[in-house]
């Protein structure tokens, strides 16, 4: 499958390597404004595929995605020090009206990939702007958070994370929910393999992971000014999924009718993720806590993204 990816900067280049590292897809083609930006990332990417896959991999303008099944949308700005996703809305909502139109000239059965933040708002607002059903506009959501937040407690109980079944659901951001309630680390709950390994999920570590979560992107972006490698490498899980149709379960946005009495809101749940984009959305059993801070980020999501005049 071609792969193309709008916006040729950290996100975007990052999303492009590991693709083309992995050899998930046969060709990867670049596109960004700035055309140098995107033959020099396309160039440097390909000078790395001989040492591990086949991949094509090159830059053009929109009609160079002519016949792309998948697109992912990395364009617009970046997020600043101690700036939060939200606030980066008006600023990327622009960039959206004229990016979506341009792909869709060109690649109009593509599924689209968003990665842009705020990532849920802009994947409300893709699904608005394109007309697409919902299912062909897939936000990268929490799939990052959910990795970390899975590292985390592998590291906790010096297990593989690849062992650890956890979510992270709702925002990508500030309001998101770790579902602690429904994590499992193999196929028991966390709690009882905690105390069968040793290693008690105290109130401290507990606050410590959620901690390093929900705060990790402020961190990296504090140290070293933007978030790349990691969003990168789930993107092309994503894009995996639906390349292989493998009927993955990812945590990943997209618009959905309803969400524990919140309607028509872009967040990210647990989905099965295939060719056709996402099938089904699955809800996991929450505590009411739980289930109250979901649909508080819920409504949030939901009051920010109507505000937005398309």
């Amino acid at each position: 499958m071609k792969v193309g990816i709008v916006g040729a900067g950290m996100v975007g280049s990052a999303a492009g390597y590991a693709l083309a590292l992995t050899g998930t897809v046969s060709r990867v083609v670049l596109v960004d404004q700035n055309a140098a930006l995107a033959q020099a990332q396309a160039e440097d990417i390909a000078h790395a595929v001989p040492f591990a896959s086949s991949t094509i991999v090159e830059h053009g303008d929109y009609p160079a995605l002519a016949g792309a099944g998948v697109v992912i949308l990395a364009a617009g700005v970046g997020q600043k020090p101690g700036e939060t996703r939200l606030e980066l809305l008006s600023r990327n909502a622009a960039v959206f009206r004229d990016v979506t139109a341009r792909v869709l000239d060109h690649a109009p059965d593509a599924i689209l990939l968003v990665a842009s933040n705020p990532v849920d708002v802009m994947t409300q607002i893709t699904t608005r702007l394109t007309g697409l059903p919902a299912e062909r506009v897939i936000g990268s959501g929490t799939i990052l958070d959910t990795a970390r937040f899975r590292s985390l407690l592998g590291r906790h109980f010096d297990i593989s994370p690849r062992s650890v079944h956890a979510y992270v659901l709702g925002e990508h951001g500030d309001s998101e929910v770790l579902a602690w309630s429904s994590a499992r680390a193999g196929s028991v709950p966390l709690m009882s393999f905690a105390a069968q390994v040793g290693s008690p999920i105290t109130e401290n570590v507990r606050a410590q992971i959620d901690d390093g979560v929900r705060n990790a992107a402020y961190t990296i972006i504090n140290g070293k000014g933007a978030t790349w490698y990691g969003i990168g490498a789930g993107l092309a899980r994503i894009v995996r999924a639906i390349v292989q149709d493998e009927q993955a379960v990812l945590s990943v946005s997209i618009a959905t009718d309803e969400v524990l009495g919140v309607k028509d809101v872009a967040l990210s749940l647990p989905r099965i993720v295939g060719a056709a984009g996402v099938r089904t959305d699955l809800m996991p059993d929450l505590t009411d806590d739980e289930a109250r801070a979901l649909k508080e980020s819920a409504t949030l999501l939901q009051s920010t993204a109507d505000a937005v005049e398309l």
